[in-house]
């Protein structure tokens, strides 16, 4: 059997590990098994098989790993302005109706309008802030 076949198995079986285990180095051994299946169909004796599967697994070991891990950990986007408000609750302080009416978002007071135009929310009542329109919070009674 040609070397270059084994390598290649190998590479099939590192790459079915990688699915399962999903750690990102095993699918980066797995294509330094596919370099060396390359150098072995492409006539390198056993040594150079061995050397190219080597440098590219430490190559992606060490530089592609790292660099992929990076972008997979970066922490989620900050929400900042009125987009930090959407999903929070607020408690009704002027009845709110689809003529308007006042709500208290954590120490501020917004107007405030019912994501639904036909309810109306009475004094007291917690609600759920669904979306900012300028000035105005869109709320929606919490169940």
């Amino acid at each position: 059997m040609h070397t270059w076949i084994i390598w290649l198995i190998i590479a099939a079986v590192l790459g079915a590990v990688e699915i399962v285990t999903v750690t990102l180095a095993f699918g980066l051994v797995a294509v330094g098994a596919l370099v060396a299946a390359v150098a072995g169909a492409a006539g390198g004796n056993l040594g150079v098989q061995f050397g190219a599967f080597v440098v590219a697994s430490a190559v992606g070991l060490g530089v592609a790993r790292p660099l992929a891990m990076r972008h997979i950990r970066q922490p989620p986007l900050l929400r900042t302005g009125t987009a930090a408000l959407v999903g929070r609750t607020a408690s009704v302080v002027e009845e709110v109706s689809a003529d308007g009416g006042q709500v208290r978002i954590g120490a501020d007071l917004w107007t405030a309008r019912p994501y639904d135009e036909t309810l109306v929310i009475p004094v007291g009542v917690r609600v759920d802030v669904l979306n900012i329109e300028g000035a105005t919070a869109l709320v929606y009674p919490r169940e």
